[in-house]
């Protein structure tokens, strides 16, 4: 042992043999002497490229999510590391994200929730009753009675027949059956689950896709992954964003020069501009699809954001059905709902269902067939699209308490909406319509020759430099309305009413100072 440490220490060590007689020394340097002898391989090229990728996700764009946003994440570095700011802090109010804006669950919906997810709460005093008869009846109907298994791809059944009966409630009576519902990851993934069965065709005969301008910009990214067309028809800003018939005939008759308008996508009430849409509206638009023979996407996620005293949420499927049988047996109808919006602001649990009315039988076959490649939606969300739709009732132990909460969170976003429209028209250069419901403002900016001329010189959409501008200098992260679509030559932005009042006053004084028309 002396020796061979003796030996290390000068750098040598003794000879061993390899397993074919020759020393492991030897068998190195010839080793090495290849590699050097052998010409350096190039680096082999990438198979995934951007010329190589699929086009259609390369078309995909998400303005909530898109440039604003990631030099809002860059911009929250920077304050981490110090670097000085005309700000302390960015306030994101470009995406709907009530927890996140400091909104406090529904205590009753977050006790369902824990009991589901860990049921030796079940015995303990400090739940409710109404909380764990619910969590009892959820978990006896997933397999191992655990949140963690999987559901049958349509959902949990009890589930399915609890938004049934709230479909039935909501609509004073007008029947929901359990085998139309499909809960879903949020009312997203039923959306571009539809629109995959809905899309066909090709050259002039493929599927055109109607959506509103300004929409939600989910419509126009799955519409560009299918690779279908997209429709526009424009909402009358003039008129409080409203629809208008005449205007969607406009739009089909000239889609039909080049696809075939098959679907028909109304967002009530709407995103980013906050109208509802009456009834007599409705009635024409199931008329017009009747009549063109569409079928219609009803997006119903804000169907409790409703702030004006003038207004009413009207679903599509209570006014399909009472314009009578010749619509309500022929009509194609699929509505969905969510509880990330409306009073629960729960994004992340991501629940959500779908009704879909009048589908074919076979369709409705391949449709389940669809879902089930995904396996089922997470459990978890299922479970609290449960307890929205099937809340306390009077003479419940909860009942008093949840109605305190929804009324108040309601009603701080009423204020909070009259808020938005008064402070942004008190500017000059900025019209707001009233916010009738959801939870945006989408004002109208008009952009003074020299920002416009500026904007010319970043190559930048005269908005998007603006909402760029307004969050390097302010720290407010809001949407350019180019995001969202809007008419050729007026400019906007969509900023949430979600932050506590006195941050939402603070948003309202920097954007309005900000502006200098």
């Amino acid at each position: 042992m002396q020796r061979a440490a003796a030996l290390v220490r000068r750098g040598c060590c003794p000879r061993t043999l390899g397993p074919w007689g020759r020393s492991q020394s030897s068998a190195a340097a010839e080793a090495s002497a290849v590699l050097k002898v052998r010409p350096e391989r190039s680096r082999r090229e990438r198979i995934l490229t951007l010329e190589s990728m699929n086009p259609q996700v390369k078309a995909v764009e998400y303005a909530v999510r898109g440039p604003i946003v990631l030099k809002a994440g860059e911009i929250e570095l920077e304050l981490q590391r110090g670097i000085k700011k005309p700000f302390t802090e960015v306030i994101r109010a470009n995406i709907g994200d009530a927890q996140a804006m400091g909104q406090q669950p529904i205590t009753f919906l977050r006790q369902v929730m824990a009991l589901c997810t860990y049921p030796n709460l079940l015995d303990s005093p400090s739940f409710p009753e109404d909380a764990k008869k619910r969590a009892r009846r959820i978990l006896q109907a997933c397999g191992g009675n655990s949140l963690g298994s999987y559901s049958a791809s349509q959902g949990v059944n009890c589930i399915r027949e609890d938004v049934a009966a709230y479909i039935t409630r909501r609509d004073g009576g007008v029947p929901a059956d359990p085998d139309n519902i499909y809960l879903t990851t949020g009312a997203s993934d039923g959306i571009s689950t539809i629109l995959k069965i809905l899309v066909s065709g090709g050259g002039k005969s493929r599927t055109g896709v109607m959506i509103p301008i300004p929409q939600y910009p989910l419509y126009s990214a799955v519409i560009s992954e299918l690779d279908a067309i997209q429709v526009n028809y424009y909402l009358d800003e003039d008129n409080c964003w409203a629809l208008n018939v005449n205007e969607l005939r406009r739009a089909v008759q000239q889609a039909k020069e080049h696809c075939n308008p098959k679907v028909l996508c109304i967002i009530n009430p709407g995103n980013p501009t906050g109208q509802v849409q009456s009834r007599k509206c409705i009635e024409d638009v199931i008329h017009f699809a009747w009549e063109e023979k569409l079928f219609l996407l009803a997006d119903e996620v804000y169907q409790d954001n409703v702030y004006s005293s003038d207004c009413k949420f009207h679903s599509f499927k209570k006014v399909l059905y009472e314009m009578g049988p010749e619509y309500s047996s022929n009509v194609e109808l699929a509505s969905f709902h969510s509880t990330s919006k409306g009073y629960m602001g729960e994004c992340g649990y991501r629940g959500g269902y779908m009704e879909v009315i009048n589908l074919h039988p076979e369709i409705k076959g391949q449709l389940v067939k669809l879902l089930s490649v995904r396996l089922c939606p997470p459990v978890s969300g299922q479970a609290a699209m449960d307890i929205v739709v099937n809340p306390p009732v009077p003479g419940e132990e909860s009942f008093e308490q949840f109605s305190r909460e929804k009324e108040s969170v309601l009603g701080n976003l009423a204020k909070k909406a009259k808020l938005t429209e008064d402070m942004f028209n008190q500017v000059p250069g900025i019209h707001c319509n009233p916010l009738m419901g959801a939870m945006y403002a989408f004002p109208r900016i008009f952009i003074p020759v020299k920002a416009m001329e500026a904007a010319q010189a970043h190559k930048m959409a005269p908005d998007m430099f603006y909402c760029m501008k307004l969050l390097e200098e302010t720290g407010i992260c809001v949407v350019p309305g180019s995001g969202f679509g809007q008419r050729e030559g007026t400019y906007h932005f969509r900023m949430t009413i979600l932050p506590p009042v006195e941050k939402l006053k603070t948003v309202l004084q920097k954007d309005t100072s900000f502006f200098v028309p």
